[in-house]
């Protein structure tokens, strides 16, 4: 949502001057996200100033706030996640972005933390501060980041409350209707200046039920998007996609994935364009998807990201981090940073955590598109819903299920195989097996930068 470059020593006595969307101070500046959904208020109060850039909406924004004094600089996060800044500092200059890229000439693939290689390549991925290099930080959900002449010092929150078990339902509530009128609204509060939204649509029960809720509000100009697969399993997206697409009357692009994989001619790995080594698997097909929205001047794209998690059947009480896989072609100082990868992680968040580790990885691409990234299925208001409904509603997604068919009868073809695509690593029951634990603790002190 932000970036930054701050001199302590142009705090002392600061002049601050707007320039388009940046502020600056001698060598210092600050330049927020330059996108429609979010809005930015700057309070100057020599020699102190603070800036506010949020979601432009009432409702439980997420945000980003920086305040500035002389010879100290902090910068808090909102709950949501959805573009986490990153942070570096040099000497008595602190560099921040939401976009990784950004600090590329801060970054030494010499100085990498071996928790975080060996987190990697056991996939035991874990919601923390840490990035692969060594002295660049995550400002994760809640954390507070502070900047003085000792350094950069990362903050944890408290660990957010959850429920811990699953409520009865009174007697004659329907859980389909109240999670309908309750996602109507969550998508409803989005922030979209014009009407002009997209829906990532994959044909699965999760992108459907928000497509649903998308069409129930009434935005002015809906377009659809999807990466369609192959085989017997794609002929089935199909089919469910064009069923809801017609439903919905949306303007619908579908794009072939298996045209656009991996290292594909033309795409940002294969012509050796810098990127976020841990971002998305597919983001080659994402990113010809992310275009084709900038194209249609989509301002938000609402995603089905979180389905998956609050639909999870588990004991937050009993929850555990389960051992990583036996990897044997480790080398001997991965092999010995297994020990650590525990180490220094965010507490619980309100959210579910695969879908804020999910956010850093595939959010970026739209913001740098001008595009605000929308998952209403982890707002906190559905996050508390879902986790107070009994479990025989979520196993199998059963509830999603109920409401596809109960909006129109052609969807009933929906309430078959999912078909969720992801755009993170270690997608699928592994990944989130892994991710959804909930013993996430206190911090480390790592030379001059100290998480607490």
């Amino acid at each position: 949502m932000i970036s930054l470059c701050l001199h302590l020593r142009d705090l002392r006595d600061p002049k601050w001057v707007r320039l388009g969307g940046t502020w600056s101070t001698g060598a210092s500046w600050i330049k927020p996200v330059n996108v429609a959904a979010l809005s930015t208020v700057f309070n100057d109060r020599p020699p102190a100033a603070h800036l506010l850039v949020r979601e432009d909406k009432e409702d439980e924004p997420d945000y980003v706030s920086l305040h500035m004094r002389p010879g100290e600089v902090q910068l808090s996060a909102g709950l949501y996640g959805t573009a986490p800044v990153y942070l570096v500092a040099v000497e008595d200059v602190l560099y921040g972005s939401w976009d990784l890229v950004d600090l590329r000439p801060y970054l030494r693939t010499d100085r990498l933390i071996p928790r975080v290689v060996a987190r990697t390549l056991t996939r035991q991925h874990r919601y923390t501060a840490d990035t692969l290099f060594e002295g660049v930080y995550r400002l994760t959900e809640r954390a507070t980041a502070v900047f003085d002449a000792a350094g950069l010092s990362l903050h944890y929150p408290e660990p957010a409350e959850h429920v811990l078990r699953p409520r009865t339902l009174r007697s004659g509530v329907d859980p389909v209707d109240m999670f309908d009128r309750l996602l109507t609204q969550v998508v409803g509060g989005a922030p979209v200046p014009t009407g002009r939204v997209g829906v990532e649509l994959s044909g699965g029960a999760d992108s459907a039920n928000v497509a649903l809720s998308v069409h129930a509000h009434g935005f002015t100009r809906v377009h659809s998007f999807g990466l369609l697969v192959g085989g017997r399993v794609g002929a089935a997206q199909r089919d469910r996609r064009l069923a809801l697409v017609e439903r919905c009357g949306f303007r619908d692009t579908a794009i072939p994935a298996l045209r656009h994989p991996p290292f594909v001619p033309g795409g940002v790995r294969a012509l050796c364009q810098p990127h976020d080594p841990a971002g998305a698997f597919y983001q080659e097909a994402f990113d010809v998807l992310r275009e084709q929205a900038a194209a249609r001047r989509c301002e938000v794209i609402f995603t089905g990201t979180g389905g998956d998690e609050i639909n999870a059947h588990h004991s937050r009480t009993e929850t555990c981090l389960p051992q990583g896989p036996s990897v044997p072609w480790l080398g001997n100082r991965s092999v010995e940073a297994l020990g650590d990868v525990d180490e220094a992680l965010a507490p619980m968040p309100l959210l579910p955590l695969p879908s804020l580790m999910g956010f850093g990885m595939h959010n970026p691409g739209y913001l740098r598109r001008g595009i605000w990234p929308v998952s209403p299925l982890v707002h906190p208001r559905i996050t508390r819903f879902m986790e107070q409904l009994p479990h025989e509603h979520k196993r199998r997604k059963a509830m999603f299920r109920t409401r596809l068919p109960c909006r129109t009868t052609r969807l009933g073809r929906l309430a078959g195989r999912t078909g969720e695509l992801s755009g993170c690593h270690g997608s699928g029951p592994a990944f989130l097996r892994v991710a959804r634990a909930g013993r996430h603790g206190a911090g480390v002190v790592a030379g001059r930068s100290r998480l607490r």
